[in-house]
């Protein structure tokens, strides 16, 4: 009896409700649906401006455009659903990309090796953020602020400010950037390799207790704790993982770009964040998907590619990222204000 008068407020509730405050309700539940939306316009959009954008070789080329920030912005998410941030994203990239390279290259490393390291030295770069965060209780902000700087400047100190052609260095290192094609639809190794840490890192954190976590944390980390959820260790582990996902980065970026260089994707940490925030996760923690972080990777670049194929000054491509990344916060603040 008490299940169906339950029932029967919640019903009547609903109804009450305007359209806007059921949108609004759908769009809690499910924050990845306006990005969608909005990914759906700009290709209908692009589309009917220039109709080479739709050809099957212009997705290849903007799906592989979209592989390395695609792949920052899973470990930004991480760190964002608990309500941190991570400045230092393209720092700590780029610093593994030229030890891997420079390993192999120079130091004569076998490619394995060379990329296990780098891989592994941007886990503890990971790990170095989390620990000032956790045990230090420093701002996110401004750890990864000050890393920032520290591992951009090691980066160009190691390296001399030198790039490493692909030629000089293994098979191995260069391979996500090797592909094969359906028709003219070309697709690389690096597209897969993202598409497996979408798939690996959705499960994990929809899936297992460890993701919960990871949720409990952002949206109120005290209440978190008093629950019995261990908040600094989640987060510690938050950062570690998020710059394992850093590293494997870095590999693709050196088959991308068929070389390794210091100043690669100068503005790869604006990238993944706006990636992230389009993509319907909250700045606040607590709440965002990384099929949102997917769509939203896809929105930031599509934007790019199709007002570049237009003719259209790289200025007025920030300014219309720039609008995107507001709305986006704007439509966020709209949603979190939603009603029971």
């Amino acid at each position: 009896m008490t299940t169906t008068t339950g029932s029967a407020a919640a019903e009547f509730s609903r109804r009450q409700q305007s359209p806007l405050q059921r949108l609004q309700h759908v769009l809690h539940g499910r924050p990845w649906l306006s990005p969608l939306f909005l990914l759906v316009v700009a290709f209908v959009a692009f589309f009917i401006a220039t109709p080479t954008f739709l050809t099957a070789s212009s997705m290849g080329i903007l799906l592989q455009q979209t592989a390395v920030v695609a792949a920052l912005a899973v470990g930004q998410t991480l760190i964002i659903l608990t309500a941190g941030i991570d400045l230092s994203v393209g720092a700590v990239m780029v610093l593994s990309m030229m030890v891997m390279a420079s390993l192999a290259a120079d130091g004569g490393m076998p490619g394995l090796i060379a990329l296990l390291i780098g891989v592994a030295l941007a886990t503890g770069a990971g790990a170095l953020n989390g620990f000032l965060v956790t045990r230090i209780n420093l701002p996110p902000f401004i750890v990864t602020l000050g890393t920032l700087s520290i591992f951009t400047a090691i980066a160009l100190l190691y390296s001399g400010g030198s790039s490493i052609q692909a030629d000089r260095m293994p098979r191995l290192l260069n391979f996500l950037g090797e592909g094969f094609g359906i028709g003219a639809f070309r697709l690389t190794w690096g597209i897969v390799v993202v598409a497996l840490i979408y798939i690996v890192m959705g499960f994990v954190i929809s899936q297992t207790a460890w993701g919960r976590y990871v949720y409990a944390v952002g949206d109120d980390r005290e209440s978190a704790r008093l629950s019995g959820v261990p908040s600094k260790r989640i987060l510690l582990g938050v950062y570690t993982v998020a710059g394992l996902i850093y590293g494997l980065a870095a590999w693709l970026l050196i088959g991308r770009a068929g070389a390794a260089t210091p100043n690669a994707v100068p503005d790869a940490n604006l990238q993944s964040i706006t990636a992230v925030v389009i993509g319907g996760t909250s700045l606040f923690g607590g709440r965002g998907t990384l099929i949102g972080t997917l769509i939203g990777a896809l929105i930031v670049q599509t934007f790019a590619f199709g007002l570049s194929q237009l003719g259209v000054d790289q200025q007025w491509r920030y300014l219309a990222i720039g609008v995107l990344v507001i709305v986006a916060v704007a439509i966020d603040q709209w949603i979190r204000k939603v009603k029971a």
